[in-house]
């Protein structure tokens, strides 16, 4: 299995970005997708995630700016980012919890794209 995320980039501050992110491999099913990002010197964090069903969890920072949305047709979740902040900028990571044939529910994680927002 293999997340391939993409989308990342510079941008100014009060721009928008498009992260996209697609699971393939031998996957059963997929349950819940989402993002997180590490910025410079800190830990990575929650952005956001949706659920099969289309629920969405958001970190309060990211609330009304950032929206997860999901193809499940084609195992792909993505991420439109508006009014970005150059406290946006970090590394984000696309993360599914999925299943594989005969196996129990795993962790995967994208290689992570780099999003800048800066003058």
């Amino acid at each position: 299995v293999q997340l391939q995320a993409s989308g990342g980039g510079l941008v100014q501050p009060g721009g928008s970005l498009r992260l996209s992110c697609t699971a393939s491999g031998s996957i059963f099913s997929i349950n819940v997708m989402g993002w997180y990002r590490r910025a410079p010197g800190k830990l990575r964090e929650l952005v956001a995630t949706i659920t099969t069903g289309g629920n969405t969890n958001y970190a309060d920072s990211v609330k009304g700016r950032f929206t997860i949305s999901r193809d499940n047709a084609e195992n792909t979740v993505y991420l439109q980012m508006n009014s970005l902040k150059p406290e946006d900028t970090a590394v984000f990571y696309c993360n599914a919890n999925l299943y594989r044939v005969g196996y129990g529910p795993e962790n995967y994680w994208g290689q992570g794209t780099l999003v800048t927002v800066s003058s």
